[in-house]
């Protein structure tokens, strides 16, 4: 099979509102040619990788398998600098530089990517991909096949008749597009959240590859307290009246639910620091008592409430369920699992993460350190929780460039 890539483009008005909707994402949180991408004061180019066929973990036959994918700096001729960014649930390939003079914001790890950065693109080949059933499958500047992308044989969209997939599945295809590439060896993986998932999966699936792992604000499985606010992020989808068991394509989505989902998905991601520091018990509006009317509310409500609906502008229900299972189902390496890893390990959490506690991520490098492979912790702070390692990864820094001078 020959894989195949193209440049992606969208209407002007289209990825307006993309880009209003990765700020919202951002006050939440806080054939195929290697082309070198240049340093980050010129523009990011999203290219599209197919696959004619894929068969997922579980076995079902999948045909025109798309995702997109960028990169900053440039490729060596050895290809041996190649640094691969996995984004978190909700986030896409887009970690750092502009798709246009214009946006808003750059990519969530922008702090740590770019020329003199711990993520050096004058050393390093960057390169980030969606994953498969993206969150933001509306979104222009987002590639990805999931249940809302139109079935070769039918040519109307999946829908529950998608197949499950897993973290190990966003990997596999992720390492097609390396081997299209010819890229043989990683110099790193790296990512947030979920991405860090996929680090832990790429150090158990392929530690031939890997030459280590940075897993921020992520632990080696889905431990009970993580299934259960998965669990808790997915209710509303499911109780909204249109969502009609993930048949709704053509017809009202459940964007009701979906917005609720992701008001939970935004607070749970957060820290009582943050909500007190910052909105306190503030009214929403001048004048509007939330004393003396139930529809008046307090400013960190209508905030939420704000966020979650720019963030369901571009997002896709059934593509949130089936990031919500792989979640769930999520343990790296499998019945082996940790102690399969060999690479050395920098791994990056908060003390006031709500979805991986403490004590998951200290058993994971616990784990991994039976194993033999050497680890590292750092903690980063700054009061926004879980989400520190997104809106404040430059506090670790220094300690990302020594780990990848070694």
């Amino acid at each position: 099979m020959t894989p195949t890539a193209s440049s992606h483009h969208g209407t002007p008005e289209r990825k307006r509102v993309g880009a209003i909707v990765r700020i919202a994402a951002l006050l939440g949180a806080f054939a195929l040619a290697v082309t070198p991408a240049a340093a980050l004061d010129a523009l990011v180019q999203k290219q599209t990788f197919t696959l004619p066929s894929y068969t997922t973990v579980g076995g079902a036959a999948l045909r025109d398998v798309k995702v997109g994918w960028e990169a900053y700096g440039t490729l060596n001729a050895e290809k041996s600098n190649v640094i691969l960014i996995t984004h978190f649930f909700s986030g896409t390939s887009h970690a750092a530089g502009r798709y246009k003079p214009t946006d808003p914001a750059p990519g969530y790890w922008d702090a740590i990517i770019g020329p003199g950065k711990p993520l050096d693109t004058d050393k390093y080949y960057i390169l980030s991909s969606d994953t498969l059933v993206n969150l933001n499958a509306h979104d222009p500047n987002v590639v990805t096949t999931g249940p809302a992308t139109k079935a070769p044989d039918t040519g109307a969209p999946y829908g529950p008749r998608f197949p499950l997939v897993t973290i190990r599945d966003f990997v596999n295809v992720q390492k097609a597009l390396l081997d299209e590439l010819g890229i043989a060896k990683l110099h790193a993986v790296m990512g947030p959240s979920m991405g860090a998932l996929q680090a832990y999966e790429w150090a158990t699936g392929y530690p031939e590859v890997v030459g280590r792992i940075v897993p921020v604000i992520g632990s080696g499985d889905a431990d009970g307290w993580l299934v259960a606010w998965l669990d808790a992020w997915a209710s509303p989808i499911r109780l909204d009246p249109n969502f009609n068991g993930g048949n709704y394509y053509g017809r009202a989505a459940p964007k009701a639910g979906l917005t609720q989902a992701l008001k939970i998905v935004t607070l749970s991601a957060g820290a009582a620091p943050w909500a007190n520091t910052t909105f306190g018990r503030k009214w929403a509006e001048p004048g509007k008592d939330p004393a003396q009317d139930m529809a008046n509310k307090y400013a960190v409500e209508a905030k939420l409430d704000e966020i979650a609906a720019a963030r369901a502008e571009l997002a896709d229900a059934n593509h949130f369920l089936y990031l919500v299972k792989a979640n769930q189902i999520f343990a790296a390496g499998g019945d082996v699992g940790l102690a399969r890893i060999t690479a050395p390990v920098l791994l990056i959490s908060s003390d006031g993460d709500l979805l991986f506690h403490p004590s998951a991520i200290q058993r994971t490098a616990d784990e991994i350190r039976k194993g033999g492979a050497p680890v590292e912790q750092v903690k980063i702070s700054g009061g926004r929780g879980h989400l520190d390692g997104i809106a404040n990864i430059q506090e670790a820094g220094e300690a990302i460039r020594r780990f990848l001078d070694k």
